[in-house]
């Protein structure tokens, strides 16, 4: 089983809807996603709740938690969104980069924009690593 770990600043909105997608889209047996945030927020942005409901799926519950060593390192690929150089090291873990805008406070267009590229970023590495 392999663990990959998005990880973003506030564990609120691009993190969240990775680790949501990639949970939806990749077969369980194979992988699975998980999210933190090296700051993270009280909740889950509500902008963020309302576009991935808009799709499906349900983030409301999801509780943003923080980056730690112990959890990174868990992960066997590490997913860094916006959190630049407060994103740990993970020896023996792949790890990439995805420049993705924070939907914080953007309006809900803007929110919906960035979830379908996270979408298309996570569906593109499902594919990649055939966790399909």
């Amino acid at each position: 089983m392999t663990t990959v770990l998005f990880a973003c600043v506030h564990n609120a909105g691009r993190s969240q809807m990775a680790a949501a997608f990639f949970n939806a889209l990749a077969n369980p047996a194979r992988a699975r996603g998980i999210s933190a945030g090296t700051e993270p927020a009280a909740r889950v942005h509500p902008e963020v709740v309302g576009a991935m409901r808009e799709v499906g799926i349900e983030v409301e519950g999801a509780v943003p938690q923080r980056l730690t060593e112990e959890l990174a390192h868990s992960a066997n690929m590490l997913v860094t969104m916006g959190c630049g150089e407060t994103c740990p090291v993970v020896p023996g873990a792949k790890r990439l980069d995805w420049e993705l805008q924070d939907p914080k406070g953007q309006n809900l267009d803007q929110v919906r924009a960035i979830r379908d590229i996270v979408k298309d970023h996570v569906t593109r590495l499902i594919q990649d690593e055939g966790w399909q």
